[in-house]
């Protein structure tokens, strides 16, 4: 099948690259001549495992296409994918104006019948305003099909190649069978293609990401309240997600979830129910105690070294929101940052990833250590905002010699609590009692 995949952002390379490894042939098409010429040399531009190996096989082979043109590269396409960015507004809506930009462009480009496939995150309603786009000048038969992506970063390759489920919104008989050829590679043991009308298969994409950034948020407060009874997190943690109701999954405290997803979804589902005059209640308090939990580890720094921190030089393991991903975006270890520069503190920082994208927006406020360990020089304390397993179990004896105070404030419950009090560490996390 021929593929034009419209956007080469962390969604559209991933499943441009991915298809290309099932044997399509894939043009992906963006308005960025660096960013192109990039890709079409042999360039990844994002940070994602697995993909790089996929992505110069295939570009290699010939099954994977980078172009400015958008006419030509969606000339002879059977499929059309739209994985372009819907950032938030300033009231938290998703902007669509790239997505219906490109969809009348479309509409004059269109030559025969084309399956046109919603990949971003978007609105309900949006396929019907891609589609009105559209038809303003098209002569020809076309669908548009809703098509969210579950694109975890960090394992996106696995979960694009091995799918739970494909969601695929459409009523049209012709785009389902187009749509089912192009997902067969992917479902062979029978995980299923889940066929709706479109408007559900939109408010599936939101529904799934904001019960997921709840269950995150609700296991905060219960970390919050862990510490005011004086109870353990990661029991109760255990406890509750042995009831198979449950589930194991996305009950790990911290300090707040980040990226380009949650946040973004979140902020987009409050308000496209507030647009229908629907009152979300949860949303709001998943808001509110998001932005709060980006900075709980700060009044523990203060109480343990008082309010003015001038003079106070503190290590960070850790840039990117989450760990196996170069990506920034709202990410709590920025937001500590720029508290932490606010009360006269001093960071030498370090990520495996992230510390280029850090730099570009930072510059040199802060400074940017080659290694974990080397970042700890005459540190005051240490702090943790993401979990890289490389952190997991460092040389502590190391930390100790390097650093002014054995001192460490986790925002991902990293080390064990005995371990922590056995090396003399004071040791502050989330949800668990200080280690003195």
């Amino acid at each position: 099948m021929k593929i034009a995949v419209i956007g080469t952002g962390y969604v559209g390379l991933v499943s441009g690259t991915c298809f290309a490894e099932t044997g399509n042939e894939v043009t992906c098409v963006d308005i960025d001549i660096n960013k192109v010429d990039k890709l079409q040399s042999g360039t990844v531009t994002i940070f994602e495992p697995g993909l790089e190996k996929f992505f110069l096989r295939n570009l290699k082979d010939g099954r994977l296409n980078f172009t400015t043109d958008l006419e030509a590269g969606i000339r002879d396409a059977d499929v059309i994918m739209l994985a372009l960015p819907t950032p938030p507004g300033e009231n938290g809506s998703a902007d669509l104006r790239a997505v219906l930009l490109v969809a009348e462009q479309l509409g004059d480009l269109i030559k025969d019948y084309k399956v046109i496939v919603n990949k971003s995150t978007v609105p309900v309603g949006t396929a019907d305003k891609v589609y009105a786009a559209i038809e303003k000048n098209c002569k020809v038969e076309f669908d548009v099909v809703s098509n969210p992506e579950f694109l975890r970063e960090g394992g996106a390759v696995d979960d694009f190649m091995k799918p739970e489920r494909v969601i695929v919104g459409t009523t049209s008989e012709r785009a389902k069978k187009v749509m089912n050829d192009l997902y067969a590679p992917f479902v062979r043991q029978g995980n299923p293609v889940i066929y709706m009308d479109v408007k559900s298969a939109e408010l599936t994409k939101y529904a799934a990401n904001t019960f997921l950034a709840t269950k995150i948020t609700f296991m905060n407060e219960i970390a919050r309240l862990c510490e005011k009874f004086g109870a353990d997190v990661d029991m109760v943690r255990r406890g509750i997600g042995s009831d198979g109701r449950i589930g194991k999954r996305f009950l790990f405290p911290g300090i707040g979830y980040g990226g380009s997803c949650f946040p973004k979804d979140v902020r987009a589902l409050h308000r496209s129910s507030h647009e229908v005059n629907y009152d979300f209640k949860i949303l709001n308090a998943v808001i509110e105690v998001n932005e709060k939990q980006k900075l709980y580890l700060i009044p523990k720094i203060k109480k343990y070294f008082g309010d003015n921190l001038s003079g106070k030089k503190f290590a960070l393991w850790g840039l990117a929101f989450k760990p196996n991903t170069d990506d920034i975006r709202e990410a709590p270890a920025l937001d500590m940052i720029e508290e932490l520069l606010k009360l006269g503190a001093s960071i030498n920082a370090f990520d495996p990833e992230a510390m280029k994208n850090v730099k570009a927006r930072l510059g040199d406020t802060i400074t940017y250590a080659a290694n974990q360990y080397d970042c700890l020089s005459s540190a005051d304390a240490l702090i943790i905002a993401t979990e890289w397993n490389e952190f997991r179990t460092p040389d502590f004896s190391r930390i100790a010699g390097l650093m002014k105070n054995k001192v460490i404030f986790d925002g991902r419950n990293l080390f064990d609590l005995e371990d922590m009090q056995e090396l003399k560490f004071h040791y502050e996390s989330i949800g668990r009692v200080v280690v003195n």
